[in-house]
């Protein structure tokens, strides 16, 4: 019944309890006769904390991260009454595995498959269950190597979704312990066209189900959040539509659309997002996150001298030890806009403070490059630049590929999801058919 793992017991608990008790007297005496077994309970636990996705969840309290927390009484929950739904959690790269523990809520798998991947993409499967009946399954004796693990279901054993309570991998990593302060956000620009999701062509309802399938801590945008206008009757037809079902969990910035509002410059943004996107009583603002410093930025206004003044003193104060800045205007970018140079003065300023990322939209695709300086020359202390345009408005071609442009996406829609820890970030760019499309390196914060 499970021919993908090298005699791997499973081990329902909450069944049988009588005949339970007697077997686990009988498996003490031959563990006792047998010190090789002993070996199994030295397993590293590498899952806990680290960054999950799921196919769905049935809302935001029932994250995948809730599978991995370490907190009993939590759980991730998917969609209820539709197969198949999977949770993924990476576990970092090079990983080894020997053991998944799965404890399940009501809402158990009659069938699924642990799986595991180097890429995201492609998976082996590890072990297989098809006559589940819930409880908890232990899966020992596994031999598996990837970076991702997943638990795909494919036939609930109820009418509800899939629910777990705690998924623990055991196994190796190059980096065990797991690294401290971890945590998710979703990222995108250029978001929401002048369509539903009545119609099939129309992607913010798509790149918006995503993100919230992601869970992330919090969401941010890249500005050029509603098109193409940006009324306040437009915010509501369309971005409340979709993106808006996680609008206090939004750290927005404005794009050139926003101040297009014929009833003046940013009128329907600050009029919907109201004090989200003005926290601090202007369209710039700073938070923290773990031990990182995130610095929201209007490029619209990049020439005014309060903007600028107010960026040096906010990194002057700052005591986090990485950080990410994201406002719209790429000061590099292969696509139609191409290169906007408003965005250097800015780049300076943060090079200075040792900033790590900069996030970006204007252009409708993804790209990613390699650290560099304001002046575009390559070097390990530089900043990392994300263009991630492609939240749901018309994509871009790619016109002109740019000095340490290491990866350009066109054409498919998706979202950023971008992993950090206290010390270390890296990212995947997610399609919104749940494939990774693109996998950043990890860096290490300056």
């Amino acid at each position: 019944m499970r021919p993908f793992a090298s005699a791997p017991p499973r081990r329902t608990t909450d069944r049988l309890p009588l005949v339970l008790a007697a077997v686990l007297l009988l498996v003490g005496g031959l563990l006792l006769a047998l010190p090789d077994r002993a070996g199994a309970a030295a397993d590293t636990l590498i899952s806990q904390g680290r960054p999950a996705t799921s196919s769905s969840v049935e809302d935001s309290t029932f994250g995948p991260e809730k599978a991995f927390d370490g907190v009993s009484t939590t759980r991730w929950a998917s969609t209820e009454g539709v197969d198949p739904q999977w949770i993924k959690v990476d576990l970092g790269p090079s990983a080894t595995v020997s053991r998944v523990k799965l404890v399940w809520e009501a809402a158990y798998a009659k069938a699924y498959r642990v799986e595991t991947s180097a890429d995201g993409t492609t998976w082996t499967r590890l072990a297989t269950e098809t006559a589940g009946n819930g409880g908890t399954d232990d899966w020992t004796g596994l031999t598996g190597t990837g970076r991702y693990l997943r638990v795909y279901g494919t036939a609930r054993g109820t009418s509800y979704g899939y629910s777990l309570y705690t998924v623990e991998v055991y196994g190796t990593t190059p980096t065990t312990p797991p690294p401290t302060g971890a945590f998710t956000v979703v990222a995108a620009g250029d978001i929401a066209a002048q369509c539903t999701a009545s119609s099939s062509s129309c992607a913010h309802p798509k790149t918006a189900a995503l993100a919230q399938r992601i869970a992330p801590s919090f969401y941010l945008t890249m500005g050029d959040n509603q098109y193409d206008d940006a009324r306040l009757s437009d915010f509501r037809n369309y971005y409340d539509k979709t993106w808006g079902a996680f609008k206090a969990q939004t750290r927005p910035v404005p794009g050139n659309h926003e101040s297009y509002d014929p009833a003046g410059a940013f009128s329907g943004y600050k009029s919907y997002f109201g004090a989200i996107a003005y926290p601090q009583g202007k369209p710039y603002y700073s938070y923290d996150q773990g031990n990182w410093h995130f610095v929201a930025l209007d490029s619209n206004t990049f020439d005014d001298a309060a903007q600028i003044q107010w960026l040096k003193d906010d990194l002057a104060r700052n005591t986090k030890g990485c950080i990410a800045a994201y406002f719209h205007h790429p000061l590099y970018s292969s696509g139609g806009h191409g290169n906007d140079p408003v965005s250097k003065p800015v780049w300076q300023i943060l090079y200075g403070a040792r900033a790590d990322l900069v996030l970006n939209g204007h252009d409708h695709h993804y790209e990613r490059f390699a650290p560099q300086d304001p002046s575009g020359r390559a070097t390990a202390d530089g900043i990392v630049e994300i263009v991630g345009g492609m939240g749901g408005a018309e994509p871009y071609d790619i016109e002109t590929v740019q000095p340490n442009s290491q990866k350009r996406i066109s054409g498919t829609y998706g979202v950023l999801k971008l992993d950090l820890t206290d010390t270390t970030y890296t990212w995947q760019y997610v399609g919104t058919d749940d494939q990774v499309k693109d996998s950043g390196p990890t860096y290490t914060c300056h």
